[in-house]
């Protein structure tokens, strides 16, 4: 994995400079590579089509290939991948964003953030190259068909992942409000290791004591805080009939009731899990869509939560044995019978 201070690089080639009210507060960290507008053209040959990973507001996400050793631009396949995210062109909101990544990103390095290689600025030109992540995001193994689906296990490996990310952002000496925590913006690499990617509506939270409050939404709707907005599969789909929307409003009465708690859980894990761990997870649920934030858990505390429930190992059910004079093994019988109700929702 591509690590802290190696990414230092200096250069004499000069670089077109932006407008200087956009640039009066902002300096890149130095750890970060400044790329030029053509190595990146080389990286992705030209940002191909074929070479597109996504597409999200601020613009498309190219795979391209630098040396380890020099990052250098490289030949397809030669050296190692990288995801470079590249912006539409004149928009202010880009721009924002992409200095957020850089101002954020270049600062903090952890095991769960995606780490930021390199930047370029180039006229109205903004780019940022990062580490490429192998499985992709968590809303594509969640909501696309294609990938297998995920285990009990691989799941909590995923949500301690990025509740780990979130605990150091939080408890930082310069604490960060993320403000876009969503499936599309946890990304996994080839162990499924979640890492936080997105910072472009992050801010740093309050110091000295201050409350953090504000009167500007921000954020995905159905995804953020409720002070932020009301919390509306995927957590919102419009595509579903009146009543069953809300993600959170439909499914309410089942995370208080372990008995019909199965009814929320994806079929697809054929009940192959630990329903008392499920349960546990469910009432740390409950408590994070508290409405008044005092009551709700810290991400430490939810780490805490996450992590005693994936101890709870999975005991499938089996069927009891007669004793007869001669030794027999016990078969297990799975219960694999479940309601093939549920509807995948589209992508946010």
């Amino acid at each position: 994995m591509l690590m802290g201070n190696c990414f230092r690089k200096t250069t004499n080639n000069p670089r077109p400079s932006p407008p200087v009210s956009a640039t009066r507060n902002f300096r890149p960290d130095t750890n970060l590579i400044n790329y030029t507008l053509d190595e990146l053209k080389s990286a992705t040959r030209n940002f191909r089509p074929d070479t597109v990973l996504g597409e999200g507001g601020f613009g498309r996400v190219f795979k391209g290939w630098i040396d380890k050793n020099t990052f250098k631009p490289s030949r397809v396949g030669v050296g190692i991948p990288v995801a470079v995210k590249k912006s539409n062109p004149d928009s202010l909101q880009g721009l924002q964003e992409w200095q957020s990544e850089v101002q954020f990103l270049g600062k903090f390095s952890h095991p769960n953030l995606v780490k930021l290689i390199g930047y370029c600025w180039e006229e109205n030109h903004f780019l940022l190259v990062y580490e490429y992540m192998q499985k992709g995001s968590l809303e594509s193994h969640l909501f696309r068909s294609g990938p297998e689906p995920l285990s009990w296990d691989i799941r909590l490996k995923i949500a301690i992942g990025a509740a780990r990310g979130l605990a150091f952002l939080h408890t930082s000496e310069e604490s960060v409000i993320y403000r876009d925590f969503k499936s599309s913006n946890i990304l996994l690499d080839g162990d499924f290791n979640a890492k936080l990617s997105d910072f472009g509506l992050a801010k740093f939270g309050p110091v000295n004591g201050i409350s953090h409050v504000t009167t500007r939404v921000m954020g995905t709707y159905g995804y953020a805080a409720p002070e932020y907005m009301a919390t509306g599969r995927a957590a919102l789909d419009t595509n579903q009939p009146a009543g069953m929307q809300n993600l959170v409003e439909c499914t309410m009465s089942c995370l208080h009731d372990k008995k019909r708690l199965k009814e929320i859980i994806d079929p697809r894990m054929n009940e192959q899990y630990s329903l008392r761990a499920a349960f546990q997870i469910a009432q740390l649920v409950l408590k994070c869509l508290e409405t008044d934030p005092k009551k709700r858990p810290s991400t430490k505390e939810v780490l805490g939560t996450l992590e005693k429930a994936r101890a709870i190992k999975y005991k499938p059910k089996g069927k009891k044995v007669c004793q007869t004079s001669q030794r027999r093994s016990p078969s297990i019988h799975y219960n694999n019978g479940y309601p093939k109700s549920r509807t995948n929702s589209p992508p946010q």
